[in-house]
């Protein structure tokens, strides 16, 4: 297919300006957001999910019109937009924000185009209208992700009136096909368009930051390093065809369906990543739950890790963040070890309530059956049956995925990756890091960040074959009794007027911090 390449649209921006801020070297003054831009990041949210950028897959779908409004308002705050395109249609947006430090290494962020089909007839609003009603922005995309679409795009443009310029080059990228297999998106940009990329090592992008409330009042920002490699798997049952009324014991669709039955009802072994295991560290700590103190588990008196006391020494039922790092630790070869490390994992998201959420669909591998297609007829036996199931696989998990599929599916399925990408860590330990927890503290100063491992994919996997470190980072400070998780995907998904002022707001300190 032969590239498409539009130009920028014209510069329409009167208001415009190159003008560093007095005092402060390229950073713009203090606060650049101005109600101008808090109004543009909802409404521009609002706009971004009145156009139908439904992506139904197998390459079905079209980004353009979001493209061509995200680009408009690039140019008019002075930068140079480029749309790309691997099919017509199916549009991309790169721009770069030249910063004001050239020996800083730039940073990518990205977000999505594109948003899964929703039936009207199950919404409360109708999913397409980007209706603002009783403070609350209603439709598809309204947290997945034309919101940050909108803040990001509001913010580029609000450092333009004020004259800001980040420390280091920022390099905007809106991609189309993020909800399927990123082949016209961010892998079209990876493959063919890398220059665009030149310099970046770090990138923000989906998810991670949004307000989790826990049942004593507390509010926890989780912010994203990292997300589980995605497995999506092609299941195929070959057998006898024939009459339906015959005894059949080659029958392609028992077959199958017992295949999907082992693969559903299968415990996969518990495996936290270190951002994982981070994150129930603190979690644990925040919630006071005790660690275990049961003979044999790790820290308790009279195990080595009790004894050794440490880089600290003393006792560790004195510290419990130590003696949950112990408890969480991990034993290969100790199958008693594993499986108290699975009873305190278990115990602990009892306790957790509803912050476990942050935690317990990343805590291992997953296979779930989401598709199957078998014959035609009702007595007519098919002699072939295809299934699909969503595979995730978390860091150094691949053998035990690849191991388990084989055993699970049996000598007369066989199955393949329709779909395959590794899992991405990034570290905690990092500048950016610091600087994201930083941002969300400074607006919400009595809330509690934690690290938060993605349990889906985003368009990173694709730029981390440019070897950029992602980050998850999408402020949203949301109220009480607000099901964030449930809106992605979901029916009747909102996102608050307030949550997204605090985003944009957010953005701008961390993206000049940073």
């Amino acid at each position: 297919m032969a590239e498409h390449v539009s130009p920028r649209p014209p510069v329409t921006d009167p208001n415009r300006s190159r003008r560093p801020h007095p005092g402060v070297p390229g950073a713009g003054p203090p606060d650049p957001v101005d109600r101008r831009a808090l109004d543009e990041a909802v409404h521009g949210t609002a706009e971004l999910i009145r156009m139908d950028t439904v992506n139904h897959g197998g390459g079905e779908g079209r980004e353009r019109e979001a493209a061509e409004w995200v680009a408009e308002r690039l140019a008019g705050a002075g930068l140079e937009p480029r749309m790309l395109e691997k099919a017509p249609g199916r549009t991309n947006v790169v721009a770069r924000l030249p910063g004001s430090d050239p020996r800083a290494d730039a940073l990518l962020v990205h977000g999505h185009l594109d948003v899964v089909p929703a039936d009207a007839a199950d919404w409360t609003v109708p999913p397409f209208a980007g209706e603002i009603r009783d403070g609350v922005v209603w439709g598809r995309g309204a947290v997945d992700m034309k919101n940050a679409v909108a803040m990001t795009v509001a913010l580029v443009r609000a450092w333009s009136r004020a004259g800001v310029r980040p420390r280091r080059d920022i390099v905007l990228a809106f991609t189309a096909d993020e909800e399927d297999t990123a082949e016209y998106g961010a892998g079209h940009l990876v493959g063919e368009h890398a220059d665009l990329f030149e310099g970046c090592t770090e990138a923000i992008g989906e998810s991670g930051a949004f307000t989790c409330h826990t049942e004593d009042g507390r509010r926890l920002y989780p912010v994203a390093a990292g997300e589980r490699g995605t497995s999506w798997v092609r299941l195929t049952a070959r057998g006898r065809a024939g009459h339906g009324s015959k005894v059949n014991r080659e029958n392609a669709v028992a077959r199958l369906a017992a295949a999907v039955s082992r693969i559903d009802e299968h415990h996969w072994p518990l495996r936290p990543a270190p951002a994982v295991r981070a994150a129930l560290v603190e979690l644990a700590v925040l919630h006071d739950v005790p660690p275990p103190r049961g003979e044999g588990t790790p820290g308790a008196p009279g195990t080595p890790e009790n004894t050794a006391g440490g880089d600290s020494g003393g006792d560790l039922a004195d510290d419990p963040r130590r003696a949950w790092e112990a408890v969480l630790a991990d034993t290969p070869g100790d199958p008693a070890g594993i499986a108290t490390r699975e009873r305190a994992v278990t115990e602990l998201l009892e306790a957790l309530g509803p912050a476990a959420v942050l935690v317990n669909s990343t805590l291992r591998n997953s296979a779930n059956p989401t598709a199957l297609d078998a014959g035609g007829k009702v007595n007519v036996i098919p002699g072939r049956a295809v299934g699909a199931v969503d595979g995730r696989v978390v860091p150094g998990g691949e053998e035990e995925f690849t191991e388990t599929m084989d055993r699970l599916t049996g000598p007369w399925v066989d199955w393949e990756y329709h779909h395959h990408k590794e899992p991405l860590e990034a570290p905690l330990d990092s500048r950016t890091y610091a600087v994201l927890r930083g941002s969300l503290l400074h607006f919400d100063p009595g809330a509690h960040v934690v690290p938060y491992f993605m349990s889906g994919g985003t368009d990173a996997k694709q730029f981390a074959r440019l070897g950029i470190v992602g980050y998850g980072f999408t402020p949203l400070r949301l109220p009480p009794g607000f099901d964030y998780q449930a809106m992605f995907h979901g029916v009747d998904e909102r996102v608050p007027v307030e949550a997204l002022h605090f985003g944009v707001r957010v953005l701008d300190r961390a993206l000049r911090t940073l």
